[in-house]
């Protein structure tokens, strides 16, 4: 059998990144930036308020205190987005909303709330020092900073950054298109009721949805037959569309042979079994003119998602820009025994904890490893990873467990 570290290194061999593309700022969320985004003018663009108060000099309100306020002429308000020039003379106040320009000599802004609000002459019940709820001209981004840096996750922060400094769209590192088919003449689709022998068509679903969540755009394919000449159609149709292709059933004994004879038609496919559990029997190769990375993988859908986090994730992070494309990994103590299958490295499905009086982590697994119980990976937030010559772990053991996807 070949080693799992053997087989992620051909199929990450195989990514290929697109060129990157220039996309609306609303379209980015989630990509990898492919450039540095360089500020062509200041953030904020003016000195302005960060609440709502009064613009004075700092140095009128010396000795202002609860008991002996500082009473100051209201010669004007500004309005946020005002375009108005005002100048403050020594002695007096400006009224003025969040986000407003500070007029001329003002260097501090005094809170409503440390004022009684008067509109004509306003009472100041404390000091404050110069710059003090004030947000000077550059004091977010100067001209030239590099606002967002290229291979930053463009997230909600990153967008409204982008904004901020007058982008309309930006370069980024394109989602992969991710093709997800089911072979089985035993599946149906869930509109429809499973008949005797039947069963509902759990991981064109499951896993287009794991796609989505590696950064992929996945398309559900849904249902394919194992007749060779429909299978190999729907294959070739969806090639020219994908970047990457996910195949799922018939990978085992005879009907494992002909899918794969009829999918070497369209490339190279290597049915190999990989030393690795659950999810041994597996194929991946490139097919089609493009030579798309195509993963086969088994029926059940526990083994599917598992070879998914191990070997098609990782392809996808790689062809999305990251440069670790892999989940972070910790080190955990074990809360109850496991045993794993010699000469394979087990992914066993955990519950991560967080002992409260130290910080350390703890794992609790969910199943055994002869158990493929979807329910139990539902719940599970990690995957333990035991080595291909652990046989049995103890209580109390450190194991490495890599994260999924938290749920909230």
């Amino acid at each position: 059998m070949r080693p799992v570290d053997e087989q992620l290194a051909r199929v990450l061999d195989a990514a290929v990144r697109p060129a990157p593309v220039r996309v609306a700022i609303a379209d980015a969320q989630g990509m990898l930036c492919a450039e540095e985004v360089v500020a062509q003018r200041a953030l904020p663009g003016f000195d302005q308020a960060a609440v709502d108060g009064y613009a004075v000099r700092s140095v009128d309100l010396s000795g202002a205190g609860p008991d002996h306020p500082v009473q100051l002429p209201v010669v004007g308000e500004i309005p946020a987005g005002s375009r108005q020039p005002h100048r403050l003379q020594p002695g007096q106040a400006v009224r003025l909303v969040t986000g407003a320009p500070l007029p001329t000599l003002a260097d501090a802004v005094v809170p409503t709330a440390d004022t009684d609000g008067h509109p004509a002459t306003v009472s100041i019940y404390r000091a404050v020092p110069s710059a003090a709820f004030v947000r000077r001209i550059g004091e977010d981004v100067m001209p030239g900073d590099v606002a967002v840096r290229r291979g930053s996750v463009i997230a909600a922060a990153q967008v409204g950054l982008l904004a901020a400094v007058g982008r309309e769209r930006v370069l980024v590192h394109p989602r992969p298109r991710v093709a997800v088919l089911s072979i089985g003449d035993e599946l149906v689709d869930v509109a429809r009721n499973p008949g005797a022998g039947e069963v509902y068509d759990v991981n064109s679903y499951a896993l287009a949805a794991a796609a989505r969540d590696s950064g992929a755009d996945a398309i559900r394919v849904g249902l394919v037959p194992r007749d060779p000449m429909r299978l190999r159609a729907a294959v070739e149709d969806h090639l020219a569309n994908s970047e990457v292709m996910v195949i799922c059933g018939g990978i085992g004994g005879v009907v494992g042979e002909q899918v794969l004879s009829t999918l070497g038609e369209l490339g190279d496919l290597d049915g190999s079994r990989v030393a690795m559990h659950p999810g041994s029997v597996q194929g991946f190769g490139r097919l089609g003119r493009e030579r798309v990375p195509t993963f086969l993988l088994p029926a059940n859908p526990v083994s599917a998602l598992v070879l998914f986090e191990v070997l098609v994730r990782p392809l996808i992070r790689t062809t999305l820009g990251r440069n670790d494309p892999r989940r972070r990994r910790i080190s955990a103590r074990l809360l109850s025994p496991l045993s794993s299958i010699p000469g394979r490295r087990g992914y066993l499905r955990g519950q991560l904890l967080r002992e409260e009086a130290t910080g350390d982590y703890l794992v609790q697994p969910l199943g055994t490893s002869g158990t493929q119980l979807l329910s139990a990976l539902a719940e599970a937030n990690c995957l333990i990873e035991l080595a291909e010559h652990v046989t049995e772990v103890t209580v109390g053991e450190q194991v490495t467990v890599a994260f999924l996807a938290p749920r909230s």
